[in-house]
């Protein structure tokens, strides 16, 4: 057993053996003197600490304390009522406290209860309760904020994980201290029912069971029994004090000694006044020689502080001078501007208040959602996005750029509402023509008073926040195959290692590296796959990398493995789902063109063919349109990833799948054909 652990259980023990066995007079005044002692070392502490969660366990203590305490003073009431004695603390505190006078013992008494009861009480009550309800009321601000700070870069995982951690622990503690402080206020109030029943009880023994005299047996329990109650109330008027501190302590940056006197100390100009005042009250009928001397000595002080700021002042401008030199000498540091942010979103500043948690903004809330959903949806995490504002910009526009690249932009309306036609409203309502930057349709920025109007008439009606959310959302996911990185990959095999050890190394690194899975996984991220699933495509990868480690054919095997997830993204089910076919004359021309090479393969089809094979693949795409159907290409699985090659540049939101991508169940109606 460790040692504090037999400490904390002889320090429980105790009061319970209090409770049941007398004690003798000698360790009782032990007792008395261990609880006056620990109350002292709480009161210190609570001074000194730094914050209040450096006694995150008062409450705890607090609870320990008042059991001690209660069983002393029942200890001690039964040694007064059996013998007429408690002890050398109990008597020199009655008679030397009191100065020997039962009036003025009962006074002093009385008087530190009021002031336990009214003042410190009290006031340590109503502090601990306000402070619970706000750092309650305040825990969800303090989660944005660090989310935002986290969102931001401003700081790691890791320190959003210890101040979250901290904000539970303040709230848990402040929470507790509400309830502790009863403690502290039944403690006082069971010392004064103790007291009365001293008094009472001693004096029935006296009178009635011992014979003595009334004002004789008045003046030995009452003297005793006020020695009991100071020897019991002092330290707990002491630990009241510890609460009150505790609960009010503000700073967090140094201890409370530093503070005050930097707080009250710190300004000559108010010791000089307080000098020259005491100097004139010198001249009243008050102590002239206390008041002189309490002036002479403010206004030294001040002139101290004031001489020793002008030497700090004096001191920073000497070395904001020697820095400035040293930075004109020293060559600039340009490292850091190497760095380049892989996804930032630039706005002007009239969109400050979208992104500003003070002001109301909920955009850093919606960009940990993008992240969020882009995980679930296509199993990849989106690399922190920055958010900052840009004064070059105008002041409603944004730039959302990839590797520090403009890639998109786009502008809003604040205080209103952009809204779009499905298609089937007929009645125009009027507002400012735009289009939506997230595919650019075209769209009518209107006031929040149309809003109603406008979704009862079917408009789509979105806000500023949802339209740049949207707008980010759809250019990551379009560029995701360029944001994952080896060492994404690698995170992501180390995420699913433990549970898959024989897997991971059986492929890694023996069959295939980190870079060749890397290309696998930005194929399937590129035309919108997701790879959550990576156990089934690192089994298809170690089926199928011994035979083959063009990481183009890989993806062929890994997309067919993962035929009932692309078949349920693009073909609903009980759903007859339409679809354009490729002629087999043209799948045969693509294979005979195919020409094999130490980087690779490519497609060597002439000019000609190529452009009117793009043609028919408009076309068709504008026939699907016009049905309001998505673009969707089935061909044959080995000529599935040349035509993609093919028709990528031209038409990247073309869907093509291969027969043996599309699940058994799948229903499927051809309305069209690629055919030259």
């Amino acid at each position: 057993m460790k040692r504090a652990d037999l400490f904390l259980g002889l320090y429980i023990l105790i009061p319970i053996i209090c409770l049941i066995i007398p004690i003798p007079t000698g360790l009782l005044d032990i007792f008395l003197m261990l609880n006056l002692a620990l109350a002292l070392i709480i009161l210190f502490n609570s001074l000194f600490s730094k914050e209040a969660l450096n006694m995150s366990s008062f409450p705890t203590i607090l609870l320990m304390t008042t059991l001690f305490r209660l069983a002393l003073n029942v200890s001690s009431t039964r040694n007064i009522l059996l013998n007429g004695y408690a002890g050398e603390v109990v008597a020199t505190f009655g008679n030397f406290v009191g100065g020997g006078n039962l009036i003025v013992g009962i006074i002093i008494f009385l008087v530190l209860i009021l002031i336990q009861f009214i003042v410190i009480n009290k006031g340590s009550e109503r502090v601990a309760e306000v402070t619970a309800r706000f750092t309650l009321d305040a825990m969800p601000g303090k989660q944005m904020a660090i989310d935002a700070d986290l969102n931001t870069g401003a700081i790691t995982d890791a320190q959003a994980k210890e101040r979250r951690q901290k904000i539970q622990d303040e709230a848990s503690f402040f929470g507790a201290m509400d309830g502790a402080t009863k403690y502290v206020k039944g403690d006082a109030t069971a010392g004064l029912i103790i007291t009365a029943i001293n008094i009472v009880g001693g004096l029935i023994l006296g009178i009635v069971m011992q014979g003595e005299e009334m004002m004789a047996a008045l003046e030995k329990y009452t003297i005793l029994t006020i020695g009991d109650g100071l020897v019991s109330q002092i330290p707990s008027l002491v630990i009241s004090l510890s609460t009150g501190i505790l609960v009010t302590k503000v700073s967090k940056e140094s201890d409370l000694g530093n503070v005050l006197l930097q707080q009250l100390f710190s300004i000559p100009k108010v010791l000089y006044i307080v000098g020259a005042t005491l100097a004139l009250l010198a001249f009243t009928p008050l102590p002239t020689f206390i008041c002189l001397c309490y002036a002479i000595l403010f206004i030294v002080a001040a002139r101290a502080i004031e001489s020793a700021m002008e030497d700090v002042r004096i001191e920073d401008e000497v070395d904001e001078e020697e820095e400035s030199a040293e930075e004109i000498r020293r060559p600039e540091n340009v490292v850091s501007l190497l760095q380049v942010d892989p996804i930032e979103l630039e706005f002007g500043y009239g969109i400050i208040p979208l992104a500003d948690v003070n002001q109301g903004g909920d955009l850093l809330d919606r960009v940990v959602m993008i992240r969020r959903q882009v995980a679930l949806e296509l199993g990849c995490v989106v690399p922190m996005i920055r958010l900052r504002d840009n004064i070059q910009l105008n002041p409603n526009q944004y730039v959302i750029k990839i590797k520090g690249v403009p890639v998109s932009e786009g502008e809003i309306l604040f205080d209103h509402y952009m809204a779009m036609n499905p298609g089937y409203v007929e009645e125009e309502i009027t507002g400012i023509p735009t289009f939506e930057p997230s595919f650019h349709l075209p769209a009518i920025w209107i006031t929040e008073a149309q809003r109603e109007r406008a979704e009862s008439l079917g408009y789509t009606v979105v806000d500023p926040p949802s339209i740049i959310a949207t707008h980010l959302t759809e250019v990551v996911r379009q560029h995701l195959d360029e944001l994952l990185t080896r060492q994404d990959v690698q995170n992501l095999i180390n995420n699913i290692q433990e549970a898959n050890t024989t897997l991971v190394s059986e492929l890694v690194p023996k069959l295939l590296g980190v870079g060749e899975i890397q290309k696998v996984l930005q194929n399937l991220l590129r035309e919108g796959v997701s790879i959550r699933d990576l156990v089934t495509i690192f089994e298809t990868l170690a089926d199928n990398a011994t035979t083959t480690r063009d990481t183009d054919v890989l993806t062929e095997y890994v997309r067919q493995s993962l035929k009932r997830a692309i078949s349920n993204k693009y073909f609903p089910n009980n759903e007859m789902t339409s679809v354009v076919t490729l002629d087999p004359k043209i799948e045969q021309e693509i294979m005979n063109s195919i020409k094999q090479t130490e980087q690779g393969t490519f497609i060597n089809l002439d000019p000609e063919t190529t452009q009117n094979i793009l043609n028919v693949v408009k076309e068709e795409m504008e026939k699907m349109e016009e049905l309001g159907k998505n673009p969707i290409i089935v061909t044959s699985p080995i000529v599935r990833m040349y035509f993609k090659k093919l028709t990528a540049e031209q038409f990247n939101d073309l869907i093509v799948v291969s027969y043996n991508e599309i699940d058994t169940n799948v229903e499927l109606q051809s309305v069209g054909m690629v055919t030259v």
